[in-house]
């Protein structure tokens, strides 16, 4: 089975794997694991604290699909999951501005808490080990020095705006001490929480627990997880002139280049979209072949801020091995 999916002008071939990982009627069937090694290969393109660009390479797609649903719906994070309202006069329903709340990623290291034991009685399920405590109290009043001719509520008022910075961490037992390097804050503070305006007050108390994406989109640590093919270009026959210029331009910038002879080349396939608007053309036909590569896989992850992004896919790893060490001891597998 070639290793190419081929992109063709109204259809894709070669698309059918197989129910084994490898399989291939021309080849053994057998998984050598030394041989994984020799070919496995990770490619970091670009890195920071919320975004990792990174190519996965020889592994199936049933491998790299686990990581990204992995990442997505089994790393655990913090979020808030029970919000107690002591006071809202503002025109936003409790229940909306609780789930604001809990859409609210926060900066805790979730490896600091342990897993809420939901069966026990409420007065015993919280405590300083498994759960945060988040206060926000405001109030919205009018401001004396405002100018007389202005009209943004941000000026007329004070706390006219309630945003994520203004919920306040209260360590609770030993969690003085726990977070004394890394207090919980949201990764980011300006995200708006309500809008109040000159009487109107919010007090409520939010606990944070942690959990997963499967129950919850909250807590699921990125905002992406996702990846595609390598494009793969093959120019079959030469392509000079002007022709190699309107070649150049069916492709995104970078992709295509023209070397001194004035031949198109491929310069950087991996920046292709694969749009096949070469393949539109006539002059082009039968001169070049666009294809994906089956087991070259470009990942971006894109974290909340909770985790740096190398760090959630890392969990990922250690997640699907502790589901495969399950799996094969699990009596079923027996």
């Amino acid at each position: 089975m070639s290793n190419i999916v081929n992109i063709e002008y109204n259809r894709v071939t070669n698309t059918t794997s197989s129910d084994f990982p490898g399989f291939s009627k021309d080849a053994d069937n057998a998984w050598d694991i030394e041989k994984f090694k020799k070919t496995f290969d990770i490619q970091i393109s670009s890195i920071d604290e919320r975004d990792i660009n990174f190519d996965l390479m020889h592994v199936d797609t049933s491998i790299a699909n686990a990581f990204r649903r992995i990442m997505i719906s089994d790393v655990p994070s913090v979020a808030a999951e029970y919000v107690y309202f002591m006071n809202n006069t503002s025109v936003i329903q409790d229940e909306v501005l609780a789930h604001r709340i809990g859409l609210v990623p926060l900066k805790v290291d979730p490896d600091m808490l342990t897993w809420v034991d939901k069966a026990l009685p409420d007065e015993e399920r919280f405590t300083d080990e498994n759960t945060v405590v988040l206060s926000l109290n405001v109030k919205c009043t009018r401001n004396p020095d405002a100018p007389k001719d202005a009209t943004d509520p941000r000026v007329l008022y004070n706390n006219a705006h309630v945003y994520a910075r203004d919920l306040k961490f209260e360590p609770q037992g030993k969690q003085k001490e726990t977070f004394a390097n890394c207090p919980v804050v949201p990764c980011d503070p300006d995200i708006l929480l309500a809008k109040l305006r000159p009487g109107q007050e919010i007090s409520l108390r939010a606990h944070c627990i942690l959990g997963i994406g499967g129950d919850h989109a909250k807590f699921s640590p990125v905002s992406t997880a996702s990846y595609r093919l390598l494009p793969q270009i093959t120019i079959t026959e030469p392509i000079t002139g002007e022709s190699a210029e309107r070649f150049q331009a069916c492709f995104p910038k970078g992709v295509i280049g023209i070397n001194k002879k004035g031949e198109a080349v491929v310069e950087d396939a991996r920046k292709d979209t694969v749009s096949r608007e070469v393949l539109r053309h006539e002059e082009f036909e039968g001169k070049v072949k666009l294809g994906r590569v089956r087991d070259h896989f470009i990942f971006n992850v894109e974290s909340t801020g909770a985790m740096t992004p190398e760090e959630i896919f890392f969990k990922s790893v250690r997640i699907l091995k502790n589901k495969a060490e399950y799996l094969k001891n699990c009596p079923i597998s027996q």
